[in-house]
Parts: C-alpha cells; structure tokens; sequence
C-alpha cells in the first residue's frame, strides 16, 4: 500500500499529466506477490521501471505514437484524409452521359410502339391478325421479366459502362435486322429483331436511377432521373407521331407500303448506329470522384462477401418495398396497357382517324413528360416523396375516369384534352416511382431496385394488355378502361400504406453519416463501449441495409 502511494506520487510529479496511462494498472507479478510490493527495494524498482517506461513514451516522435494509436493515429492528419476520402464534385461530362443515354433509351422506346401504333398497316402488310401485331409490343415485356436478374446483376458487378454498351448495342443490331425484314413473306424476321430490341431494353430501363445517383448531385438527382424516364417518353411519343406520318395507309398499294416501312426501318438504324457509337466514347462507370455524401460513402465496387442473392432478399423483406412494387406495377402497366391499345381504342370509336389516333398518343406522353420534369423538380426542392406519388397517383385515377367516360363522345378534340390530363400524371409517376424506391432501399443498389420495379411493371403490363385487349374487342374500350380503373383505385389504397423513410436524403444531410462511415472502419478493440455505434459491431451494407428494413 506505501510502494502504491509513493508510485502514484512519483507519477503525478515526473510527468504533470492525469493518471490514467499508468494508475490502477497492477502487473501480473505484483498481484501473485503482494507481500514483496511493501519492501522498500521493490518498490524503488518499481518505480524506475515505470520513470523509464514514461521516458520512453515521452520521447517517441510523433509519427511512431501515430502509428501505436488505433486507425493511424487520431490527430488532424486522420481527419485531413477521411476529408479526402469523402470528398464530392460533380462533373460537366454528367449532362453528355445523360443526353446519350436518354437518346438510345428514345430509339428503344420509338421502336416498342411504332408496330402497335400503325396496327392495321401492318395487318394488311404482313397478312396476319392484331393480336400478332400486339405481340410485338408485348414481347417487350414478356423478355423483360426472366432476363431482369441477370440484367441488374451485370450491372452491379461490371458496372454502368458495359451495361449502357449492351443496351445500345442490342437495340441498334435489332433495328438493322428490321430493314431485312420488308417483305410480307418475314414476318417472323420482324419478330426476331422486335425480340432482340427487347432484350436491349433490360439493359436500359433500369439505368436511370443509377445514373442519376452516381453522376449527379444531391440537388438534382431526381431532375436527373425525371431526365433520364424523359427519354424513353419522348421516344414513345415520337413512336406515337412518325410511324402514320411515314408509313400511311395505303391498302391497294403492297409495294408503296413496304417503300414506306424501309424507309421509317432504315432512318432507325441509322440514328441507332450513331447512338451507339457515341455512348462508347462518352458513357463510363463512374467519375473520379462522388458527386454526393450518400455516393462517397459507399464502396466503388461491391465487398467480396457481397451476395445478389442476399441483396434481393433485403429488397423483398422490405415491407415498403413490397407495396411501391405492386403500386408500380399496377400504375405503369397500365400505362403500357393504354399506350398499346390506344389505336383499336380510337379507332372502334372514330373511324379512318389513324393519324388522329398517333397524334393522341403524342399528346399523352408529351404532357407526361412535362409531368415527369415537373415531379422531379419538385422533389429536390421538398423531398416529399411519398405525399406527391400519393397525390399523382389519386389524379391518375381521375384522369382515367375522365378519359373513359369521355372516349365515345364522337367529339375527337375532347379526347385530345382528356389524354393530355391523363397523360399528365400517369407518366408523371414514373420517376416518382424510381426515386421512391431508391430512397427507401438505400444503401442498396439503385440498378436492383429499378429492375424489380420494371419487372412488376412488365408483369402487369402483359396482364392488362391481354386482358384489356380481350375485354375492349369483346364488349368495347368502356369496359376495358373501367377494368383499369379498379386497378388504379386498389393502387390507391396500397401506396397509402406505404411507411416513408429517406434513407438516402438523410445520409445527403448528414444526419445518419456517422453511423455509415462506420461500415468501412471497425472500431478498435479497446474502445469504450460508447463508441462502438452503440455496442453493434457494424457490418457490410448488406446486413445495414437488412437492419433498416422493416
């Protein structure tokens, strides 16, 4: 007990610092013999051991204390670097990579609708029914659902590069075997190049969330991602108006007809080679540095123990996620669902009006896409994302109220206005959508959460398709709008109970970055237990993201 007071004196007045380097902290030997720590020699040698032991620490430069310290050492140099490492700027070369990709995901989208648009041109062309010539439009959907895994797995392991290549490499080698196939004698030649078309379009309609995400910063990443949806509209609308202009009706003239469809099949190649060429010079991964906190603080390339599979689970687990899956679907079916119908809807009510019936779908996607762009602004600016999907989704059941009960008015410019306001929010609500789903699966991949919601969206577009189609042949457009209507409505019902959590938006604003930067840094093993993210033990994003599931 006197050797123990006369070392802590001994402490206190050699070194003028607090006693908690060295005091309390009994040797090993000193606990198997007590009896020998009251004798004067040892306790002499006790305490020059510890008098040199203090010495040495005192002197040690300062680059070997750092390196004795957890984590490199804790002074400015440690906060200098993880500064470094999270490190954010947006690059010039952002807006080329979202122009080519909006214009490849056009040429897609023109090539889905320009079949179904024309349905009775090529009818007669091919000498085949319209349901033949509706499959041509939902083939894109039926290849969309079994290839979307593979499709969003490439994407996570190789990359946007590789993944934008095949998208508009596929699309521009469908559109070239299009022109080899003008001849009433190859329609199964037009059918191989539509698959191969929709095969592409796995590769696109995922993308613009992760590029939105990876190349755009946090005030406008979902201006971006509304940008990136814009495309694949605009080529819809342009699918709506080109193909009647280019390939009129002309039932008494085969061969003019088939003039008119190289021409529309050719000028597609063409504009798909360009496209092509210009997304292998300009389209990469990712910029040198992250455009936002929620992107820096992720890893450049998935950990080794990363598993798709686990990642589709977390995704499915996620109650939230489950029902923006099914309201997607329902939303964006059934906008496919009216997009391919829409010439048989206008035609069975005003006859010989085809181009009337193009121009009608021209003006529904064009006011989506001002719905789109519109959506996307406002949710950087109040991030209220659930509340305006909830919103559009009630004023798309309106305006397909409107629309249904207006169709057979006989008065055609009433149907231009009815389309417009329906188009409005229904497109409106695919970027909604997209950003809906990354913020509440964040850290998720943002290509894996697009995917399952095209894929939904593909599943219940082939269902109304079919169904829709059968009812309007069967019975008229009143009662296939009507059976989308209910739809819609149930729609309604699911994205209310919808539980919202920003996940991503909090990263943004730092409310949650401690508790990620500790995904890539273990606390040390003699830290306090306040310090170690409130005892867990933080792992990779996989298990982070299974923990703020619901």
């Amino acid at each position: 007990m006197v050797a123990g007071e006369l070392v802590q004196e001994h402490l206190r007045a050699g070194t003028g610092a607090p006693d908690d380097i060295t005091v309390g902290r009994k040797e090993p030997e000193d606990e198997e013999r007590p009896n020998e720590a009251v004798h004067a020699g040892g306790a002499g040698e006790t305490i020059s051991k510890r008098a040199q032991e203090l010495e040495e620490d005192k002197e040690a430069p300062p680059d070997e204390r750092e390196v004795m310290l957890p984590n490199g050492g804790g002074g400015g140099e440690g906060e200098e670097e993880e500064e470094k490492r999270l490190e954010t700027r947006v690059y010039a070369r952002r807006f080329a990579v979202l122009a080519v990709f909006s214009l490849y995901s056009l040429v897609n989208a023109f090539q889905w609708i320009q079949y179904s648009i024309i349905t009775n041109v090529f009818t007669q062309y091919y000498g085949v029914t319209n349901d033949k010539v509706d499959w041509l439009s939902i083939v894109y959907m039926v290849a969309y659902v079994p290839l979307i895994f593979p499709a969003t797995w490439l994407l996570d392991r190789k990359g946007l590069r590789l993944t934008a290549l095949l998208g508009a490499g596929l699309n521009c080698a469908g559109a070239w075997l299009k022109c080899a196939s003008v001849n009433p004698q190859l329609f199964a030649v037009t059918v191989t190049a539509q698959v191969i078309c929709s095969v592409a379009q796995v590769f696109i309609l995922g993308l613009p969330s992760r590029v939105a995400s990876v190349w755009f910063g946090p005030r406008e990443v979902s201006t971006a991602c509304a940008t990136a949806v814009l495309g694949n509209q605009l080529g819809t609308a342009i699918g709506f108006l080109l193909p009647p202009v280019l390939v009129p009706n002309t039932p008494d003239n085969v061969e003019l007809t088939g003039h008119n469809i190289m021409i529309m099949f050719y000028g597609t190649a063409a504009v798909s080679t360009v496209l092509f060429v210009l997304a292998v010079i300009v389209i990469k991964d990712r910029p040198p540095l992250p455009p936002s906190q929620a992107q820096a603080v992720l890893p450049d390339s998935p950990p080794e123990d990363y598993s798709y599979k686990q990642s589709i689970l977390n995704l499915v687990k996620n109650k939230a996620f489950v029902l923006l899956l099914i309201t997607y679907g329902i939303m964006t079916g059934s906008f496919y669902s009216v997009s391919t119908l829409l010439n048989q809807m206008i035609m069975a009510c005003y006859e010989n009006q085809e181009l009337n019936a193009g121009r009608i779908g021209l003006t529904l996607v064009v006011a989506g896409m001002v719905g789109s762009i519109l959506c996307g602004l406002w949710l950087d600016r109040t991030k209220l994302y659930k509340i305006t999907t909830l919103i559009v989704y009630i004023l798309s059941f309106v305006g397909m109220l409107v629309f249904t009960f207006t169709l057979d008015l006989k008065n055609i410019h009433l149907v231009f206005v009815t389309a417009g306001v329906l188009g409005f929010f229904m497109t409106g609500y695919l970027p909604l959508g997209f950003e809906f789903g990354v913020e509440i699966t964040y850290p998720e991949s943002e290509g894996t959460s697009s995917g399952l919601l095209n894929a939904f969206a593909q599943i219940f577009g082939i269902i109304f398709t079919l169904i829709q189609g059968k009812l309007t042949t069967d019975h008229g457009p009143l009662s296939g709008n009507l059976f989308l209507c209910a739809w819609i409505f149930l729609g309604i019902i699911l994205t209310a109970l919808i539980k919202s959590e920003l996940k991503r938006h909090n990263v943004n604003m730092g409310a949650d970055s401690n508790h990620l930067k500790a995904l890539t840094t273990d606390c040390p093993g003699d830290c306090p237990s306040e310090k170690k993210s409130n005892g867990d033990k933080m792992e990779p994003s996989v298990s982070f993201s299974r923990e703020t599931s619901l």
